[in-house]
């Protein structure tokens, strides 16, 4: 396994997920393109409801409440408990399969509320008279 590091900003330099040595190389897409597989991947992992904005060279992916995903240089950029995670764009489902293993939440049946006021009666009253 091979340590990228990546310079993002002025003289920040943040730690990228190790890369197996004999790893084809693959191209870097776009933002866009790339957050869009990206969304894709995390679709297939259980994480449906996405919202996906693009713009000035970069591209960002809201996936949960607290999980934005940011597209650019060449990384997919993220907050994991205070620290900023990153991954290579060429490999969103990599990515998809890393956020997925520290996101996923116990799907917990919210409680029941019992409803308070006026029910309608469960079959229609008349009032009419039969003769």
């Amino acid at each position: 396994m091979v340590q990228i590091h990546r310079k993002v900003g002025e003289g920040v330099k943040v730690r990228v997920l190790p890369v197996p040595a004999d790893a084809p190389y693959v191209p870097w897409r776009e933002p866009r393109e790339a957050t869009r597989l990206l969304r894709y991947a995390l679709h297939r992992q259980g994480f449906t409801h996405t919202y996906q904005s693009n713009g000035n060279g970069m591209s960002v992916l809201s996936v949960q409440t607290d999980l934005t995903v940011w597209c650019r240089s060449g990384l997919f950029v993220w907050d994991e408990e205070g620290r900023e995670t990153c991954h290579p764009a060429d490999d969103p489902a990599g990515a998809a399969r890393v956020i997925s293993l520290h996101y996923r939440r116990p799907a917990f049946a919210a409680p029941i509320r019992e409803r308070t006021g006026f029910r309608a009666p469960a079959s229609p009253v008349t009032y009419s008279v039969r003769d």
